[in-house]
């Protein structure tokens, strides 16, 4: 947070507005939009239908205070202004393409580059001293990392609409958009909010391979594939297995299928482009990966968060779902990994791609964890408890 002292003449703030929205342009944002901080208190009722519906599944950091997430004024009493940003990250090839290579893994747009993070709160940062030393009083930035519901607040400002996949849709950039926020002490003119231009369209809610939208508008994340592969910290539900396919970070499926996507061009810049490495990385190569060639080869990457063992369980399904027999003798390695997590996901890939080859594994598999073990039995091949 920075702070200064200053006050601008009503007669100015349009023009302070008008300058704003150029330097947020020449700093490499696409999408600017201003609301009022109180725009938003109506989502507090959808936002606690949510929590208790269960929907959020094990983000408990979603249902911690409620009342805070769901209006700025309770997060930070001063602010007067919310001024929304977006940066288009539209992909410069089909990403859904990319699920018909089971051999594979597909890796979600967003984050086949570095941290849009990391990038984008510089700019912010930035772009808030600019307009302390126009506006004065105070400011604080956010990037999908505060208590801040991005989305219905970017709606309020202009730039798009909640669509029935319930991430922001813009007429401009379909939906693929970074968002990031500037709270301020200072006023600035408000900006109307987007009307919702999803029609009858159901296309977004179709294609999910996991039904995780009970109804438009809604979302069950405990059924999501974003979720299961990023915020899961456990074993993949079984019924959800198969229908990830090769997906091994996050799901593009309901943002790739939104008609809008046709009026946006490819938005990735040089520092936000995705890697050669992470386009269509083999899976051979990344259930290879120990702990530490898994941070060299993600580093300043989201995929990194998610920490080995959680990565490799997905990539061991995906090696499941390939019909792949090369990458038999790639599961059956990590039979004997050092987590539960690694060994469970490796005892269901190798019963999909070898059965046979599994059961006579199973004679020599000296297994102790619970978990572990409900894998193996679902597999009909008993292994052995340590002695004691």
């Amino acid at each position: 947070m920075w702070s200064a002292i200053a006050r601008r003449p009503t007669s100015a703030v349009t023009d302070l507005k008008a300058a704003l929205v150029r330097e947020a342009q020449a700093l490499g944002f696409d999408a600017v939009g201003i609301t009022d901080p109180a725009a938003i208190a109506g989502v507090r009722d959808r936002l606690e239908a949510f929590l208790q519906s269960g929907g959020h599944g094990d983000m408990g950091w979603l249902a911690d205070a409620p009342a805070r997430r769901a209006d700025p004024r309770v997060l930070w009493p001063d602010v007067r202004t919310v001024i929304m940003l977006g940066v288009n990250y539209g992909p410069d090839e089909d990403p859904m393409a990319l699920l018909h290579a089971r051999s594979r893994g597909a890796i979600s747009v967003y984050a086949r580059g570095d941290d849009y993070h990391d990038l984008i709160k510089k700019r912010l940062k930035t772009l808030a001293r600019w307009l302390l030393a126009r506006a004065g009083g105070e400011v604080k930035v956010f990037v999908d990392t505060a208590a801040v519901m991005e989305k219905p607040l970017a709606h309020q400002a202009g730039i798009g609409w909640q669509g029935k996949h319930t991430n922001l849709v813009s007429r401009g950039f379909g939906s693929w958009l970074f968002l990031g926020a500037i709270f301020a002490t200072c006023e600035l003119p408000r900006d109307e909010a987007e009307a919702d231009h999803c029609g009858s369209c159901r296309a977004c809610l179709d294609s999910c391979p996991t039904a995780a939208f009970p109804a438009p508008y809604q979302l069950d994340a405990r059924r999501c594939i974003s979720y299961l592969t990023i915020e899961n910290k456990g074993p993949i539900p079984h019924e959800f297995r198969r229908a990830m396919g090769n997906r091994i970070y996050g799901c593009d499926d309901c943002l790739a299928a939104c008609p809008w996507n046709k009026f946006a061009q490819a938005g990735r810049e040089a520092k936000l482009a995705a890697r050669a490495e992470l386009r269509a990385p083999a899976l051979a190569d990344l259930v290879r990966l120990d702990d530490t060639a898994f941070r060299a080869h993600f580093t300043k990457s989201p995929v990194k968060r998610i920490g080995r063992d959680r990565f490799v369980r997905n990539v061991l399904i995906a090696i499941g779902n390939s019909g792949d027999p090369a990458l038999v003798e790639e599961a059956a390695a990590l039979l004997h990994d050092a987590s539960p997590l690694v060994r469970g996901a490796a005892v269901w890939a190798l019963a999909q791609l070898a059965p046979d080859e599994l059961a006579q594994r199973a004679a020599t598999i000296v297994e102790d964890d619970d978990s572990v073990r409900h894998e193996w039995a679902l597999a009909k091949c008993p292994v052995m408890l340590p002695q004691t």
